[in-house]
């Protein structure tokens, strides 16, 4: 412990006092602080990096059941575009109906919590908020059905195991509404992708109405937080890997396949930036006693 000496070499009591004094703030004070600092931390990730995500609706059963809550990769798609198989969130085109939503809480406390909850990405997603899985990328020829009534992606059928309640073949294909499993071949435009949710037979989706542009994707699911019994990473299906053709990004690169875990290294240099924040405020305190 480095101690501040007088001129005479001597303990100054005064400099002693006052380090005692900043010491031993009052825990009503310092409360407010971490929580103000707290809320800002959360809100500052929510809006660049990471957000949680509330499923209102069970057109990605059993992925993702009513109640769960997915955490989503907001920078990812910043430096490359979305890849067949992965699930993400987006705001829908006008071609897009509303799901349903539950109104908040009537009064000035319901409206608060509902703003509160907007800012650090806890509530209930908007109206033209979607989460699907990528079946289709720029350029790539989605279609349904082969002869044992799967989705081929330019040429190759998708074996998927994520898809447990599928739309019936008997009914004809209709552009306006997705209960049918057949649809005619759709060449997914540049700078869009095409998407289908994981319970075929209530989704609706780019099978009626249409691709999602890439800048309205908000960003990757790549995991569920709550229930902490469903806590899971959702991974990329194998059977997307034996799929080639023309697809490509709309960069004219290739999508890069991410690993699963892609979206918990964002947590990594921030976490690094804190420890060292600490330690730098260790050694200082250190060096001031």
């Amino acid at each position: 412990m480095v101690q501040t000496l007088d001129e005479d070499g001597a303990v100054d009591p005064w400099r002693r006092r006052a380090r005692r004094t900043r010491r031993q703030m009052p825990l009503w004070q310092e409360l407010p602080l971490l929580l103000v600092v707290a809320f800002c931390l959360a809100v500052l990730i929510r809006t660049f990096l990471l957000q949680a995500f509330f499923i209102p609706s069970g057109s990605m059963e059993d992925t993702l059941l009513v109640g769960d809550r997915v955490l989503v990769n907001k920078v990812v798609y910043d430096v490359r575009d979305p890849a067949r198989g992965e699930v993400v969130v987006f705001r829908g085109t006008d071609r897009w109906a509303p799901q349903v939503d539950e109104q908040p809480k009537p009064g000035v406390a319901g409206r608060l919590a509902r703003t509160v909850g907007d800012l650090v990405g806890v509530s209930r997603p908007g109206e033209k908020d979607f989460i699907k899985r990528v079946i289709g990328v720029p350029g790539d020829r989605v279609k349904c059905c082969d002869s044992q009534g799967r989705v081929t992606v330019n040429g190759t059928p998708l074996n998927e195991p994520y898809v447990l309640r599928d739309s019936p073949l008997d009914l004809p294909p209709n552009p306006s509404e997705c209960r049918s499993r057949r649809f005619d071949e759709v060449v997914v435009p540049p700078g869009q992708i095409f998407v289908m949710g994981d319970h075929r037979e209530v989704s609706q989706d780019a099978r009626c109405q249409g691709p999602v542009p890439i800048d309205n994707v908000v960003g990757r699911a790549f995991m569920v937080v709550w229930p902490s019994s469903r806590w899971n990473a959702l991974s990329v299906p194998s059977t997307f890997d034996d799929v080639s053709g023309p697809a490509t990004a709309s960069s004219g690169a290739p999508p890069v396949r991410p690993t699963p875990q892609g979206g918990v290294l964002l947590i990594l240099p921030l976490a690094a930036a804190i420890r060292g924040s600490r330690a730098f405020r260790t050694v200082t305190s250190s060096s001031a006693t």
